[in-house]
């Protein structure tokens, strides 16, 4: 079939990313060897090469967000959606483990109590974690701004953040709050952004760790 490339299913990965490359070349763009697997895999959810130039890294980002997860850390994402993106078996090889409070009941009662989001109360529980906590928000700016006020009350600094909420209302905001926290941080700036990408952010640091 004309234009059709035959590729092997175990070989389809392989191919786009072979794609990506060759297209990031092309529009002449350097990746910074630290952050490059990160961005790709931003680009290979989405098929979005505009993450090249909006992903903002703090420094030294993917090296310690490497080191969390080698101690243990958990990931909390904002949807069941991320959750069930993140690779569980390479993070529970290091004595992590992925979860997502927004459907649990304890979160339902207390956003109703305090007139908020549910992502705002999840975020809420996730800070009763006893073990290091990298947050992957890739839908509820609400979530980020929760994070925002308590990180400035020094009620609670997360150990990361990958902010990367997609929408219109308050999502350029929140993540520009979030980039001058002193936080480590993966966030895209603008308005794109999801669950996939949320996902595939953390795939692509657990994958350097195999």
């Amino acid at each position: 079939m004309n234009g059709i490339e035959f590729v092997l299913p175990n070989e389809i990965e392989k191919r786009s990313f072979e794609i990506i490359t060759k297209e990031l070349e092309e529009r002449g763009i350097t990746l910074e060897k630290e952050n490059e697997m990160v961005i790709k895999r931003a680009i290979h959810t989405s098929a979005d090469f505009e993450y090249a130039d909006t992903m903002i890294f703090s420094e030294g980002a993917v090296e310690r967000a490497k080191e969390l997860i080698r101690n243990g850390a958990y990931i909390v994402t904002d949807t069941n959606m991320a959750l069930a993106g993140i690779n569980k078996k390479v993070l529970q090889s290091f004595g992590g483990e992925a979860i997502c409070f927004m459907d649990k009941e304890e979160t339902a009662r207390l956003a109703a109590k305090n007139q908020t989001t549910r992502a705002t109360a999840s975020m809420e529980l996730a800070t009763k974690i006893e073990k290091p906590v990298i947050f992957a928000i890739g839908n509820a700016p609400t979530a980020l701004i929760q994070l925002y006020e308590m990180i400035e009350s020094k009620r609670f600094v997360p150990e990361f953040i990958i902010g990367v909420p997609v929408g219109f209302v308050n999502v350029v905001a929140a993540k520009e709050l979030m980039i001058h926290t002193g936080v480590p941080h993966i966030i895209n700036r603008g308005r794109k952004g999801g669950s996939n990408v949320a996902a595939a952010i953390c795939n692509a640091v657990l994958y350097e760790l195999t």
